[in-house]
């Protein structure tokens, strides 16, 4: 009993925050200025630190796998909040699509980081004396084949990845304070996996911070940085407001808040129906396919 209350308060006080207006508006800025103003308490820390390390436990176990522990932990809360909330496994697979979309865009964002290092790369021997520029020419495969070394430019990939996963999960997570307000069932498993993401969520910007105070030069982390905030911007803040997407986190559950409004009325995007026989104390439920609001009694 105690630690179900326990379980309770805990995620209905993390919803609460993460969902709160203050962190959806301006969470973004918070990682910019981890990215920006972080690498200046290098200045300032141990560098024999073990996150100094690259190969320390946190960097090889999490920083290199973030969007898989990503995709496990929100897409295991992702589904059960889909599915409690809408009853309909079409909606629920329309959500989950979101984070088929992160991870093409991932993958396709790393593609073109390691284009832009073979397109401003070049070969280098190692020597006794240090490294010495071959001048006949070799692409970076032809040169790392025959035990040389290739020197480009190389956007970093850990600050890009903790960024993006972060942004992410930030606006999955948010969903779960409307969610709590309709009194949607929220059991023992929805709630863990809600606080489990939201520790994820924690260690994410730690070692985000981590990684911009020790590891690569300020513009690649500034680049890194650029890309997955446009990458978050262009999905979450401009493509799935649109009909024509994958549903944001918020929008069907928002939706419903606002109909079951005392004293408002139901007020649908255009182009969507509610068919209202109840108020709301009744039984509400959302019809994907129809697009319909159905409120029963």
């Amino acid at each position: 009993m105690f630690l179900q209350k326990l379980l309770v308060w805990l995620s209905d006080g993390v919803a609460a925050f993460l969902g709160s207006q203050p962190m959806r508006s301006y969470y973004h800025l918070w990682l910019a200025c981890l990215v920006i103003f972080g690498p200046l308490l290098q200045f300032h820390v141990n560098p024999r630190l073990i996150f100094a390390n690259k190969r320390n436990y946190f960097h090889v176990r999490l920083v290199e796998s973030a969007w898989s522990w990503t995709l496990l932990l929100t897409g295991g809360y992702l589904l059960l909040l889909a599915y409690l909330s809408s009853g309909s496994l079409l909606t629920t697979l329309r959500h989950f699509s979101r984070l088929t979309v992160g991870t093409g865009l991932r993958l396709l964002c790393d593609r073109a980081f390691s284009w832009l290092e073979a397109a401003t790369g070049s070969c280098f021997r190692p020597t006794a004396q240090g490294l010495l520029l071959l001048s006949e020419p070799l692409d970076r495969d032809g040169c790392l084949r025959q035990g040389h070394v290739w020197l480009g430019y190389r956007v970093s990939a850990e600050s890009f990845l903790l960024t993006y996963a972060s942004l992410v999960l930030a606006e999955e997570l948010s969903a779960f304070k409307p969610y709590l307000r309709l009194r949607f069932p929220a059991g023992a498993p929805l709630r863990l996996l809600y606080l489990l993401a939201a520790t994820l969520l924690l260690l994410w910007n730690a070692l985000l911070l981590a990684s911009v105070v020790f590891f690569h030069q300020y513009s690649q982390k500034i680049v890194a940085a650029g890309c997955a905030q446009l990458c978050w911007h262009l999905t979450y803040r401009r493509w799935y407001l649109t009909r024509y997407s994958p549903p944001a986190p918020t929008h069907d559950l928002l939706l419903l808040l606002l109909l079951l409004r005392p004293g408002s009325g139901p007020h649908p995007r255009p182009g969507r129906r509610c068919v209202c026989g109840a108020g709301a104390g009744g039984e509400v439920s959302w019809e994907s396919t129809t697009e319909t609001l159905l409120c029963r009694e």
